[in-house]
């Protein structure tokens, strides 16, 4: 497995190295609208999701541009739901340019009646309030942030001539209250939440093999971490980024930590394998281990298009995307002042490939 460092390759880190010495804070402006609407070949948006006390899952999307082929540069709103019992609906709602309205100073934003906002929670850090409702789907929920937000150095990683994809989480756990909306049904929900946000102004994929993300909660710490192989147009350098919080302190911001994969499993329904295990290590630092338990969704993602364009995707394009959500046991070991805590739980995570990650 390549972990090569390209010079075409510029990551955002502050330093030393591959990390953050000077772990900034995030501002308004931070989450608040980067692109030009309307502008051909950027894209941006503002991802949310919540684990709920029931089981379901929810995830939510406001879009100034989309980025997904079929979507591309439309502005709009998505919504999945998975249930309890693996059933999964997922849909998308395009609006025009001029129900579309977002804030450049701070986070608001109102596609048709779907809106997003922010305001001081009780606690001092952000209260976030999200309300969609489309096609039968719904969910009106408060985010209360329990992590300071937060950005891998200027949140900015530049990519030769291709482009620079920018990423910012302003919360990365966050207690989540309200309801969903499924059809005739509306739930009181309670849950954990994240949210983060993304602007580039060329398609990911064409440089991506795959890409593994995911966060760990447990009762002390927060982790949010991706991995990210890049393929031969960019050298094969690999993108990692790591965040821990002890509390509502971030006190890891870096990219310079080992990423292991071992024992992959071959899913047929993804077309694609995915590893058991994943080990995530700082020497004297940080330990986390990942142990899958359940595959909650495998998809092959040219499902959604006719027989001629999976062909052609394949033979031409040279790609057969597969999808991975996975519950995992996790053990999370920080070391500090001499002395090691370790908490353990469950989590979800994902993995998204292009080509086989191996």
């Amino acid at each position: 497995m390549s972990e090569y460092v390209s010079p075409k390759v510029k990551e955002g880190w502050t330093g030393p190295c591959r990390s953050d010495g000077d772990i900034r804070p995030l501002e308004p402006a931070d989450d608040a609208l980067h692109i030009e609407i309307g502008k051909r070949g950027l894209y941006e948006w503002w991802y949310f999701d919540a684990h709920l006390d029931g089981g379901h899952t929810i995830v939510a999307f406001f879009y100034a541009a989309n980025p997904n082929p079929g979507m591309s540069g439309k502005s709009g709103v998505e919504i999945v739901l998975l249930r309890p019992d693996g059933k999964k609906t997922q849909v998308f709602i395009p609006y025009g340019a001029r129900d579309f309205a977002a804030s450049r100073e701070k986070p608001e934003v109102t596609i048709g009646a779907n809106y997003m906002k922010v305001r001081k929670g009780k606690n001092g850090l952000p209260e976030y309030e999200i309300f969609i409702k489309e096609k039968d789907l719904g969910c009106h929920l408060i985010y209360n942030a329990e992590v300071n937000g937060w950005k891998p150095g200027s949140g900015y990683s530049h990519f030769g001539d291709m482009g620079y994809f920018a990423w910012v989480i302003p919360f990365a756990r966050a207690s989540v209250k309200g309801t969903v909306t499924d059809v005739d049904s509306v739930m009181k929900v309670r849950g954990i939440g994240y949210h983060d946000h993304n602007w580039l102004n060329f398609q990911f994929a064409r440089i991506i093999n795959y890409w593994m993300w995911g966060r760990i909660y447990s009762k002390r710490y927060t982790v949010s971490y991706a991995y990210i192989q890049c393929n031969k147009k960019m050298d094969n350098h690999t993108v990692k980024v790591l965040m821990v919080a002890d509390g509502k302190n971030v006190i890891a911001s870096t990219g310079d930590f080992h990423f292991q994969q071992d024992e992959h499993v071959y899913n047929q329904k993804a077309g694609h394998r995915y590893p058991k295990n994943v080990t995530i290590a700082m020497t004297g630092k940080l330990k986390v281990t990942l142990s899958v338990e359940k595959v909650l969704e495998a998809v092959d993602m040219l499902e959604q298009f006719n027989p001629l364009l999976r062909i052609l995707a394949k033979m031409i394009g040279g790609i057969s995307p597969g999808y991975f959500r996975l519950l995992s046991s996790f053990t999370v070991a920080v070391t500090g002042k001499g002395k090691t805590i370790q908490e353990k739980g469950t989590t979800l995570h994902e993995i998204v490939l292009l080509k086989p990650s191996e």
